[in-house]
């Protein structure tokens, strides 16, 4: 079974490189429409890999910024399948360090930071509302990484100071079974499906221990979602 897993591995790491190659390259020579572009291939890798994806509620279009748990890079590709907006991705400026294929993040105007560089935050809050006044809705994962068990890790900073700032109605997104259907660090690719719970939309400005609370709320959803 492990052997199985594996094989599919490759075949999604072959797969990945080929296709993302391509949509770089169509994501520069179309740019004004790289959302589109983005939309089909994520499309194309639920086909690809193999997977389900079963969605609880909605996007909210008024939510100016969605917070995910993260467990896999799975959870990246059913956001852009699924989300009827336009996410700027906050990511780390190591993936667009990478030849060739950090430009997945450049070409369609994703938002880099540098953990190390106190300055980021600055860059980020700046770069965010660059984001927002062209329509792109901020997506982030709180976590700042990917957690190897169910329990979520502190949050970073990053998403509250952009919250409160920019004054952002935030909404949550829960994904389930990512880490179990591709987990990039055993090398391994199963068969399954995806939960994805879209939670009720949350101001910041009625609740002082906002981040706490849903830090604590999407804990509680994870593992009822789990349970089922």
């Amino acid at each position: 079974m492990k052997i199985l897993s594996n094989i599919r591995a490759l075949y999604v790491l072959i797969e990945f490189i080929f296709t993302v190659g391509i949509a770089i390259i169509l994501m520069y020579i179309f740019n004004k429409h790289h959302r589109y572009v983005r939309k089909i291939w994520a499309k194309l890798q639920v086909k690809l890999v193999g997977f389900k994806i079963d969605v609880t509620g909605e996007a909210d279009p008024d939510a100016k910024i969605i917070l995910i748990n993260h467990q896999s890079l799975l959870d990246i590709v059913i956001i852009e399948a699924i989300h009827p907006g336009d996410p700027a991705w906050v990511a780390k400026k190591e993936i667009a360090n990478i030849p060739f294929f950090g430009r997945i993040l450049d070409a369609p105007k994703m938002i880099t930071i540098d953990r190390e560089d106190k300055r980021s935050l600055v860059k980020l809050l700046k770069e965010a509302k660059d984001r927002l006044t062209n329509g792109r809705v901020i997506a982030m994962f709180p976590e700042g990484t990917r957690a190897k068990t169910d329990k979520l890790l502190k949050f970073k900073p990053g998403a509250k100071l952009i919250a409160e700032k920019l004054n952002l109605s935030v909404q949550p997104i829960i994904l389930t079974n990512t880490r179990n259907i591709l987990d990039s660090q055993n090398f391994t690719v199963n068969r399954g499906a995806v939960k994805v719970i879209f939670m009720d939309t949350i101001n910041p400005k009625e609740n002082d221990n906002w981040y706490e609370d849903l830090r604590e709320n999407m804990q509680k959803t994870l593992i009822s979602a789990k349970e089922k």
